[in-house]
């Protein structure tokens, strides 16, 4: 796994999983990896040593797999986007064909698109 997917998945777990996690472990969790802070930098702004820093973080990072490894959120998440994705593939292979089709079906057509394209910004 690269450093953006990497990056992306730490992100998706603590959006999914974020807030159960402590305020002191969300806190400390949102300075290392939206705010890119370095562990000793946390460390000093806390008052803590960079070990005490990297031991919150390994065991954040464990408690969001392991609420996924449960729940697979983050799975059914990627698993609905994908799909949304298909049906607006599939709305607009069936637009190019609609010579001689009703209006009602037309209207559908355009409807469910819309839903797709709704659900796509959603996530």
């Amino acid at each position: 796994m690269n450093g953006m997917d990497e990056i992306l998945k730490k992100s998706l777990l603590y959006d999914f999983y974020g807030e159960l996690l402590t305020d002191r472990q969300r806190h400390i969790y949102e300075a290392f990896v939206f705010e890119n802070l370095s562990l000793s930098e946390i460390a000093e702004e806390n008052g803590v040593s960079r070990q005490s820093i990297y031991d919150l973080m390994k065991r954040c990072g464990r408690t969001l797999e392991e609420y996924e490894e449960k729940l697979r959120l983050v799975e059914k998440f990627g698993h609905a986007r994908e799909k949304a994705a298909r049906l607006q593939e599939l709305v607009a292979q069936m637009k190019q064909q609609t010579e001689g089709v009703s209006p009602e079906l037309l209207d559908g057509l355009m409807q469910i698109g819309q839903l797709a394209g709704q659900i796509m910004e959603e996530f």
